[in-house]
């Protein structure tokens, strides 16, 4: 089994659980772990895989508590770094009666992960990288660090997993630089996964059919387009498919994405990067449907780390 690194935001998620209320108007909160890439590695290991989390949180008890929940699920933390300068990043949430969410983002120590801080990685340990950018491709040190990273991974021949996780309410003033920069990492990648509205929003298109056509034309790597309760569109060597969903009557959707490509990556642990840019269609089938099979587990439990729990490599059978 190769080992797998995830790069990107530590963050503590505060969500209001006073239902339509705004964040000026709510009063109780519930405290929880996240962070795409934090959520991947989380989904790997406990799924039985090798993997890494490069990271920087802040050296106070929220940061300490992201350290110790990754510790938890078996994730290696050697590369999640404290920062004495900065507090760890929150995200405070509320979901208001319109279905509208309001959103207040507390950025501190996540965007301060340095060049430097991912120079020191001795990359020849990790066979995939998983690039999760949702703050990544904000202003900060982070932003140059994931171009470094990726450029010393390809050098390496290593495999590298991109997921955008494009947020409107983070890049609404500037949704140009946040297509730019996914479509530099979309054309360096070996495997992509999108949702409809981001695969529709960086190919500047409005059906998910066109979309996946245009990313077929200007793209290498193999991709997947999650759907939903619609099931995944596979894009791979020339050709388009739909894998169905798992049925599934859903709790919480929380990091149902995140354990997908986990369990992807996981999959793909015991290949050589090599190997894996020969598989046939038929094995990347199975690999997706595998996929959704933990992303569907996921749905069936309240937040994304208790879901994580309950993923084990058995689901696959």
């Amino acid at each position: 089994m190769s080992k797998i690194l995830c790069i990107g935001e530590a963050l503590i998620d505060m969500i209001c659980t006073d239902k339509g209320r705004s964040l000026a108007q709510g009063e109780n909160f519930l405290k929880k772990t996240g962070g795409a890439p934090t959520n991947v590695a989380a989904a790997i290991a406990a799924l039985g895989g090798s993997v890494s989390m490069a990271a920087k949180v802040g050296n106070d008890p929220f940061g300490k508590q992201l350290i110790d929940t990754m510790k938890d699920f078996g994730v290696s933390t050697e590369f999640m770094l404290l920062d004495d300068s900065h507090f760890t990043t929150f995200a405070f949430v509320s979901l208001m009666e319109d279905g509208e969410r309001d959103f207040v983002f507390n950025r501190g120590a996540d965007g301060q992960l340095s060049e430097a801080d991912i120079d020191a990685i001795n990359l020849d340990e990790f066979a995939i990288i998983h690039f999760g950018s949702a703050t990544a491709f904000l202003p900060g040190p982070l932003q140059q660090a994931y171009t470094s990273l990726l450029k010393r991974a390809q050098e390496k021949n290593i495999f590298v997993s991109f997921d955008p996780n494009y947020r409107h309410l983070l890049f609404k003033n500037n949704t140009p630089s946040f297509i730019a920069q996914s479509w530099h990492f979309l054309q360096h990648c070996n495997f992509f996964k999108l949702s409809d509205e981001e695969a529709m929003l960086l190919t500047n298109t409005t059906t998910l059919m066109d979309a996946a056509e245009k990313l077929l034309q200007q793209t290498s790597a193999l991709f997947t387009i999650t759907l939903g309760k619609d099931g995944t569109l596979l894009g791979y060597q020339k050709n388009i498919s739909i894998l169905p969903s798992i049925p599934v009557k859903p709790v919480d959707t929380t990091g149902a994405g995140d354990a997908f490509v986990g369990a992807v990556l996981y999959q793909l642990s015991f290949k050589t990067t090599d190997e894996i840019k020969k598989l046939p269609v038929e094995a990347w089938n199975t690999i997706i449907t595998n996929a959704n099979k933990a992303g569907a587990r996921t749905c069936e439990y309240m937040g994304a780390m208790e879901a994580f729990k309950q993923l084990t490599a058995d689901i696959f059978n």
